[in-house]
């Protein structure tokens, strides 16, 4: 689960990291309170969505010299007409892709004096089962991109969950930063108050770009962007409430309500597997045969009637699929099962667009006959790569 960056923000706060004050505003006139209570110089009005690139992004029906999603200003009136301009608009960036993302909320923060930006981050590495820290001198910039074109300038070490931060961790921070003195300690004290965040929220990404030292030598966290591991929400009801449902799609919402593994994509052919592998897999063979996939699903190995049911609704409610293919391989799960959830959800639902199947595994000549028993206008496939090149060519017929 994601959340926005004032709300990464509080939640760091919490753990004593040194953060710009700001506030949440969701109307022009409590983005003008907002300014008013920080008192100047300088405002920052940041538009609040579930992407990165907000400041190089741009606004629907502005003109191409608008300013982006972050802008610095220096008076109350440039903070309300700042604001009239952003609540309500589409918001376009390089992560949200052409559709772009409506700007329901703002952040209003006191402008900061920069002398230098650095990147820092913290993730769990599943290779080492410990969390990992990355670190870069090029704050401001995305790490892809520092990478591509400068990898000598990342620095990564991972931290033991039996110990733990200690000195000499702080200690290899502040040389990847170039830090010396104050600012050395403050990197120390840093590190220690985010793994301490990390580990007891249960986050799974921690990422503050930029980390900036100020003009008066000290360092501050500047952005902040958070991830949270979603099995480990019922622990946290607190962060549980910080979720924003309009940044999210409404079918991946509807999938979490019956603990399905959905992700939207942008193709026209549905996907319902079993198994994140199998799925990854059905979603490459449909590109190889010269279609997109419309979603990532996994029913997961434990599947039942009602679960397909609730996912087979899911699929047909996106109305840029234009064919499905069911690709079960049944192992813990049963394939009869799962036909019997893919029968019932086209009676309930009707079927308007072009279906394949296809099952093995456990029980599968049982699915098989209850689907060829169905009534349903199903195409049956003998193997995966046989599957995909039937949806696409049904779709391309269609079409």
């Amino acid at each position: 689960m994601n959340i926005h960056e004032h709300q990464a923000k509080a939640v760091l706060a919490e753990f004593g990291v040194a953060v710009p004050r700001g506030h949440a505003a969701f109307t022009v006139d409590e983005a003008v309170q907002a300014a008013e209570k920080l008192g100047g110089p300088v405002f920052v009005v940041k538009s609040q969505i579930h992407a990165g690139g907000r400041g190089k992004g741009r606004f629907e029906g502005l003109g191409p010299d608008a300013k982006g999603g972050v802008r610095v200003v220096k008076t109350v009136a440039d903070v309300k007409a700042n604001a009239e301009e952003m609540l309500g608009r589409t918001l376009v960036t390089i992560q949200t892709g052409p559709k772009g993302k409506q700007v329901n909320r703002l952040y209003i923060e006191e402008g900061a004096a920069i002398a230098k930006e650095f990147y820092l981050s913290l993730l769990v590495d599943r290779e080492t089962s410990r969390v990992s820290v990355v670190a870069s001198t090029e704050g401001g910039m995305s790490i892809e991109d520092v990478a591509h074109e400068t990898p000598e300038k990342i620095v990564t070490f991972s931290i033991d969950p039996a110990t733990g931060v200690w000195g000499h961790h702080g200690r290899t921070l502040a040389n990847a930063l170039g830090l010396k003195g104050g600012l050395a300690k403050e990197a120390a004290t840093l590190l220690g108050q985010l793994y301490e965040a990390f580990v007891a929220k249960d986050m799974s990404m921690l990422e503050i770009n930029p980390l900036i030292v100020t003009e008066d030598e000290h360092l501050r966290v500047l952005d902040a962007k958070i991830s949270f591991d979603s099995n480990a929400l019922f622990r946290h009801k607190d962060i549980q409430a910080l979720r924003d449902e309009t940044e999210e799609d409404p079918k991946e919402i509807e999938a979490s309500k019956y603990d399905l593994s959905y992700i939207a994509l942008d193709g026209e052919i549905g996907c319902m597997v079993n198994g994140a592998g199998l799925a990854m897999a059905t979603m490459d063979i449909i590109k190889l045969y010269g279609a997109e996939p419309a979603n990532f699903l996994d029913v997961g190995g434990g599947a039942d009637e009602a679960k397909v049911t609730a996912a087979f609704k899911i699929i047909i409610a996106d109305p840029n699929v234009k064919g499905i293919l069911v690709n079960i391989f049944g192992g813990i799960a049963r394939c009869d099962i799962l036909a019997q959830g893919v029968v019932a959800a086209v009676k309930q639902v009707g079927l308007k667009v072009p279906l394949v199947v296809r099952l093995e595994g456990t029980n599968a000549e049982l699915g098989k006959k209850i689907i060829n028993e169905s009534g349903l206008n199903v195409i049956a496939a003998n193997d995966l790569s046989d599957g995909a090149e039937k949806i696409v060519k049904a779709v391309r017929g269609a079409a």
